[in-house]
């Protein structure tokens, strides 16, 4: 599946990831309102407000771009509706050939990484038949259980043909108060990029890249270089782009030698474009038009660094 998100990057020449993260303050009245006549103001209702308004800005990127990624959680607070919209948002992404990255950080013991990746990755079944829940192409891990935690995703991103991007230098401030944390002369961060290279040279075969990919964060433009040597043949999952302060010029060491392996990730920039000043000219509730344009903008600086 990273070799597919490759392929895709390369295919469209944007190394760009829209972010689903759609909280209900960030949709235009026109869509609430119209969810709410239908549902009332319910779970339901905002469920399906998040959904339309998630297939305005696919409707507008899906050309131009090769994935989105959707953050679980803003879906999760509406209860059984709005993990209906995150599932509805995948189903109506990949209908329009997009790579799907489920933000989800999951990662427990065995059985359970088993049971998260069969829900996410995988298929469950029930009696005879097998059933997809979800369906995502990639999702987020947390290493924090090791190898034991890992590995069944791994087995069904081998089965499956999926992807999973492990937690290795993320964009919070306070995530240094762990991963910086120095063990036998090393922070904790290269410890477990060190792991994310075995765990995926494992399965790597000759591909260009495994199917297990890093989150690297934006914010880090000093430790990237570093990650890179450790992770030659991984693919960057890179957010904090934008709004948590990453520049399309600190995202030089991110790329390998050939300007490869980095998807850069942007949400609220792009999604709540339409309430910036800066593309008002297009109209008070242009959700797709606006985040077209910014998403496009996103593109050209981001491949200015690779020239």
């Amino acid at each position: 599946m990273m070799q597919k998100l490759a392929e895709a990057i390369r295919k469209k020449e944007a190394p760009v990831c829209v972010g689903l993260d759609t909280q209900l303050t960030i949709v235009p009245k026109r869509i609430t309102d119209a969810a709410y006549k239908v549902y009332g103001m319910t779970l339901e209702g905002a469920g399906e407000a998040l959904a339309a308004f998630n297939r305005d800005i696919i409707d507008a990127i899906y050309d131009i771009v090769p994935a989105v990624k959707l953050q679980i959680a803003m879906y999760e607070q509406f209860g059984i509706p709005g993990l209906a919209a995150y599932r509805d948002t995948i189903e109506y992404a990949k209908k329009k050939d997009l790579i799907v990255i489920g933000d989800v950080k999951r990662g427990d013991i065995g059985s359970t990484s088993a049971a998260y990746a069969r829900a996410h990755l995988g298929r469950v079944q029930v009696g005879g038949a097998t059933f997809r829940a979800f369906d995502t192409d990639i999702i987020t891990v947390n290493p924090y259980f090791g190898t034991d935690g890992i590995e069944p995703f791994i087995s069904v991103c081998a089965a499956e043909n999926k992807g999973i991007f492990i937690l290795v230098k993320t964009s919070n401030p306070s995530g240094a108060e762990l991963q910086d944390r120095r063990s036998e002369g090393y922070p904790i961060y290269e410890h477990i990029a060190s792991g994310v290279n075995v765990w995926g040279e494992d399965v790597r075969g000759g591909a260009e890249f495994s199917s297990v990919g890093a989150v690297v964060a934006a914010t880090y433009p000093g430790v990237a270089e570093r990650l890179r040597e450790l992770m030659p043949h991984t693919m960057f999952l890179v957010p904090g782009y934008g709004a948590q302060g990453g520049t399309a010029e600190s995202l030089r060491p991110y790329f390998t030698d050939q300007g490869e392996g980095v998807i850069v990730n942007s949400s609220r920039a792009i999604i709540g474009a339409w309430r910036d000043e800066k593309y008002a000219h297009l109209g008070t509730e242009a959700v797709g038009e606006a985040a077209r344009v910014a998403v496009g903008e996103m593109i050209v600086e981001c491949n200015a660094v690779l020239q």
